[in-house]
């Protein structure tokens, strides 16, 4: 939907081919099973949906999703220690992907310019190695047609067979790096106690991917209607259970600190555990292909997935929408050679995302045949002492939460400053304990 707004104005129609029939209101769909998971859109995300979209943040929060302040609301266990909750940095939107997605579809939609087609598969691509001229599509009644397109662009998500429609087109095979920490996930939406549903904090144990054995983490995330979420995971050997009897007791005695099972005592449970091992780390690096159709791209998790547990799929998206608009506007529509500018330009803001969740999750064992590298190594140890500094120095937990939230680059970590006061370290003792409030905890039952 963000790549149908960033094309709208650029061409006469934009048409989505969709499998799904779409939800008039937010509900549950089959094509995005990852719905029943906790989603956030951190703020360099939120940023670029704004500027696709103007209003939508304003549309979520009446809604009723959460702006959570980073790290002002957020109780977070890192690799080496407790956060404390430092003045505001940077933002995060928190909701239901149901209501998200709908919210950002009904703004699209709402432009003429934009055409659904629901209850529709792409077969593949039409055209030839050098150009692409549009897709074969079929409905859900079993007719087949040709739809005729000056640009395709790929946004199928995870399950892409752009490798395979560029094959019978006579390309060569793209690239691919997969790097699979064996990650499951368990979730589960909770009413939260009546005086923790609005205000209360993200709460998160991370894992320590430089210990020995699994890594075991969770997450709760405030979402609309008074309910939290709660996510599970672990890698292998460490995996939450799927049975609903088991949630809390993994959350309480699984984790580094048992403080989500603690505060899962007074919340209810709406629904079943949502369990999945979709989670691998996976990459296509089409810009280093030799040959490139014209009319092509190929954007989203459908260029780039990464572990769920970094939050950073749908900032990447909504960011390459953006990159997508902004190439064309700089090139021009037709320019000879677009597509495959716009497919390196996508390499830089995916690159980020995927450099931030592999560099962890090379570590687990299994991950990768080889292990970690020499690079990995030297990157990770960095990265430990900038963690450790950040649990008791501000400003570094500030340049952290710059790459993360998607706002800065990576280079921001490398400044002379950033270096001198990682090699001093945190100017302040660690927490002991989460760091909730004596009013939180009331709130919460705990």
């Amino acid at each position: 939907m963000l790549a149908a707004r960033a094309l709208a104005g650029l061409a006469d129609r934009i048409t989505v081919v969709e499998r799904d029939t779409l939800p008039e209101r937010p509900g549950p769909r089959r094509g995005l099973p990852q719905a029943r998971h906790a989603h956030m859109l951190w703020s360099g995300g939120a940023r670029a949906v704004e500027e696709l979209l103007p209003g939508t943040t304003e549309r979520l929060l009446t809604a009723g999703a959460h702006r959570q302040a980073v790290t002002t609301d957020m109780v977070v266990l890192s690799p080496q220690g407790w956060y404390r909750r430092w003045p505001v940095s940077h933002h995060n939107l928190l909701a239901s992907r149901d209501l998200l997605d709908a919210t950002v579809r009904t703004a699209v939609l709402a432009d003429d310019r934009v055409e659904l087609l629901e209850c529709t598969e792409v077969l593949g691509l039409v055209g030839t190695g050098t150009a692409v001229t549009g897709v074969r599509v079929r409905h859900d009644d079993g007719t087949e047609h040709t739809l005729d397109a000056g640009l395709v662009v790929d946004a199928t998500g995870r399950s892409s067979r752009a490798p395979r429609w560029l094959a019978e087109l006579g390309l060569p095979e793209p690239e691919k790096r997969e790097i699979d920490s064996g990650l499951a996930y368990a979730s589960r939406v909770h009413r939260a106690p009546e005086g923790a549903r609005r205000g209360f904090p993200v709460v998160a144990v991370q894992a320590d991917s430089r210990q020995p054995g699994p890594g075991r983490s969770a997450f709760l995330v405030p979402i609309e209607d008074g309910q939290w979420i709660v996510m599970l995971s672990g890698t292998r050997g460490g995996e939450p259970s799927p049975d609903n009897d088991d949630f809390v007791r993994f959350a309480r005695e699984e984790l580094r600190h048992p403080v989500i099972g603690e505060l899962l005592a007074a919340a209810e449970p709406l629904g079943d555990v949502a369990f999945t091992r979709s989670t691998a780390n996976r990459r296509w690096f089409y810009e280093r292909m030799s040959r490139w159709p014209e009319n092509f791209t190929v954007v989203g998790d459908a260029l780039a997935v990464y572990n769920p547990v970094y939050g950073h799929g749908m900032a990447i998206a909504a960011q390459s929408a953006l990159v997508l608009r902004e190439v064309i506007r700089r090139q021009g529509w037709g320019t000879p050679g677009l597509a495959r500018r716009i497919q390196k330009a996508l390499a830089r803001p995916v690159g980020v995302a995927w450099d931030l969740a592999t560099g962890q999750d090379v570590f687990y064992e299994g991950a990768t045949e080889t292990g970690p590298a020499l690079r990995d190594r030297v990157v990770a140890a960095y990265v430990d002492r900038l963690l450790r500094t950040a649990t008791g120095n501000g400003r570094i937990a500030r340049r952290l939460t710059d790459v993360t939230s998607l706002e800065r680059g990576p280079a921001a970590l490398l400044t002379p400053g950033v270096l001198l006061a990682a090699a001093v370290g945190p100017l302040r003792p660690r927490l002991e304990g989460a760091p909730l409030t004596a009013e939180e905890r009331k709130a919460a039952g705990i």
